[in-house]
């Protein structure tokens, strides 16, 4: 299970991880789950490209990506936020249906792109993943206070002299590159399902930002792990348990926080003698 290729796959998913949980905590932050939904469906066609031209996916992912989020960048100042996102994924999409249409032959690597082969990744596809993954920790970083102060609040960042704009575009740079990193390992379709239930969970669980965080790269580990490890024993596609595990755990943290609620309720709120 950790020879060879094997390995390979381990840091591919690590690294897809690590860098979707921190990603994703921001997606939950500002509520751009569409967005986070929209780049890698958008971006596919990139990766179609690639195939075609027998190039690194990765590379194609990137392009489009950042195609993607210079769109929603742009078309946002002029339109609502999911307009514009939705005006950028169909024109995407567009175009990837003519790629699409030339790539028959090429119809297991499209499948792969769509749903992922995290047992397939290369050495050679290592490389430029490990780059893009610094390149985006190292960003988040940078970014990691205004990002915080304009999910929480536009009015207070701006107070406190944060660009919202500047920082808007930097999340969507996040997201690209996530994209480029996620797209060639999980697919296109499951992206969505670990920048969403890991940092969903995390958020459900703790308040605070750093441990959120944290809790939430652990359980995306603890995902791409699993998947890696039940799809060598069962021979089914990884893909399968990513996303199943990611709706299995949101279930079982939401059904733990039922009833944690139930049996230790909130108090109720102490009613003001002021005026009296």
């Amino acid at each position: 299970m950790f020879s060879g290729f094997m390995f390979t796959s381990w840091t591919a998913a690590t690294l897809v991880a690590i860098v979707c949980g921190m990603v994703g905590f921001f997606v939950i932050l500002r509520g751009a789950s569409f967005t986070a939904h929209a780049l890698p469906m958008g971006a596919f066609p990139g990766a179609a490209a690639a195939v075609l031209l027998g190039i690194n996916p990765f590379y194609g992912v990137l392009l489009f990506a950042s195609i993607g989020a210079l769109g929603i960048n742009s078309f946002g100042r002029q339109h609502r936020h999911e307009v514009a996102t939705a005006l950028c994924l169909v024109t995407l999409l567009g175009a990837g249906t003519l790629l699409l249409s030339l790539s028959g032959r090429y119809s297991r690597s499209v499948y792969s792109l769509l749903f992922g082969d995290l047992l397939g990744i290369s050495r050679a596809q290592l490389v430029p993943l490990g780059l893009a993954a610094i390149m985006t920790l190292l960003l988040i970083i940078l970014l990691f206070r205004r990002l915080l102060l304009s999910s929480f609040s536009a009015e207070l960042a701006v107070v406190r002299g944060v660009s919202v704009r500047g920082t808007e575009f930097g999340f969507l740079a996040l997201l690209a590159l996530t994209t480029s990193i996620a797209v060639p390992v999980v697919g296109s379709l499951l992206v969505f399902s670990l920048m969403i239930a890991p940092p969903a969970i995390a958020r459900s669980l703790s308040r605070r930002p750093l441990p959120a965080l944290l809790l939430s790269v652990a359980v995306a580990l603890i995902i791409v792990w699993s998947a890696i490890a039940l799809s060598w024993l069962t021979d089914w596609p990884p893909g399968f348990f990513v996303g199943t595990l990611g709706a299995l755990l949101y279930l079982a943290e939401r059904i733990y926080s039922g009833r944690r609620q139930t049996t230790h309720p909130l108090p109720p709120p102490v009613a003001s003698h002021a005026g009296r």
